[in-house]
């Protein structure tokens, strides 16, 4: 009975030795390439940021972080891919103002952001600008609104899609100027541009990034970046709240992953990110898309999605807008 009961004390003991010494799932990770879904075109302001974010933490992770586009429906179709990923760390989502807005802008949503999803990191903020077409008469944003009042109806403005920042700077600036503008939603800036250019559609509430690309190269003419104030990268543009006080609209880029991702994997995620923004050369290439990068824990950018997902919630609530 003793020899019974020591050998089954031993096998207990290498047992238990066997699952102590089992890795968790996470460990090791990454161990292959990283897919990063994005809910916007190639070539516009979101995806300029995430490639250059994808290579930096490609290197310094050891595996290829892979980014993938998926377009459509103001970035839901990228939300809601991501969402039903396996929550393992290889599948994430690049997270902006148009996730926070959906959730009030759009009724008929298969999934609650702030609840299916786990925030991993923020990487920067940024300014939307008001850009027109070269064609467009108004050269100020003051005679942009005399304009528009004088032509209700008339003007039409594009958008990245429904629900995303670039529609709802719009918004806010239609309800707090009372100019009646068309709305005209593309799957992303860099596919509206062309439109913008001839004038086919006057103007964009654009995302810096893209925005300036185009203003530099001639093609467009920025009236008024939507931060209350003048922007660090471009303090000859003035701020649209110069000429309509209160005006507001500034945007974050981040990353998300699915719910029950596991804390480790979230850990090691944020803290290459949190490495990346220390990086003099990637902060200098976030600058050069007119971001300034904001490193924050995952608690903290969790935090400031919320806020931003009841502010939005205000402003569709106000300007009386909805897609169902």
């Amino acid at each position: 009975m003793l020899r019974i009961l020591r050998h089954g004390v031993f096998g207990l003991a290498v047992l238990l030795g066997l699952f102590s010494a089992t890795p968790p799932a996470s460990a090791g990770y990454p161990d292959r390439p990283v897919h990063w879904l994005i809910g916007f075109s190639a070539g516009g302001p979101v995806d300029i940021v995430a490639r250059i974010m994808a290579q930096w933490l490609s290197d310094r992770l050891g595996q290829q972080v892979i980014v993938e586009n998926r377009t459509g429906s103001g970035g839901n179709i990228a939300a809601a891919a991501a969402i039903s990923s396996p929550p393992d760390g290889y599948t994430l989502l690049f997270v902006a103002p148009n996730n926070a807005i959906s959730a009030s802008l759009y009724k008929k949503l298969p999934f609650d952001f702030l609840r299916d999803t786990v925030p991993v990191a923020s990487i920067m903020q940024l300014t939307n600008m008001l850009v027109v077409s070269n064609a467009f008469p108004p050269k100020t944003v003051q005679e942009f609104i005399d304009y528009c009042k004088a032509n209700p109806g008339k003007i039409s403005f594009a958008s990245s899609g429904n629900g995303t920042s670039v529609h709802m700077s719009a918004e806010l600036f239609k309800v707090m100027t009372k100019c009646d503008m068309v709305h005209v939603p593309y799957r992303g800036s860099a596919v509206a541009f062309p439109d913008i250019i001839s004038n086919k559609v006057q103007l964009i509430f654009d995302n810096l990034p893209s925005a300036m690309e185009q203003v530099k190269g001639g093609n467009v003419r920025a009236l008024g970046v939507t931060s209350p104030q003048r922007w660090p990268s471009v303090p000859d543009v003035p701020a649209i709240a110069e000429t309509v006080p209160g005006f507001e609209s500034v945007g974050f880029y981040g990353i998300s992953a699915p719910k029950g991702t596991p804390p480790e994997v979230i850990e090691i995620l944020n803290k290459a990110v949190g490495e990346a923004l220390k990086d003099p050369k990637l902060v200098a290439r976030l600058a050069e898309t007119g971001g300034i990068p904001r490193p924050m824990t995952p608690a903290d950018f969790g935090k400031l999605v919320a806020g931003e997902t009841e502010k939005w919630r205000k402003v569709v609530e106000f300007a009386g807008v909805s897609v169902d």
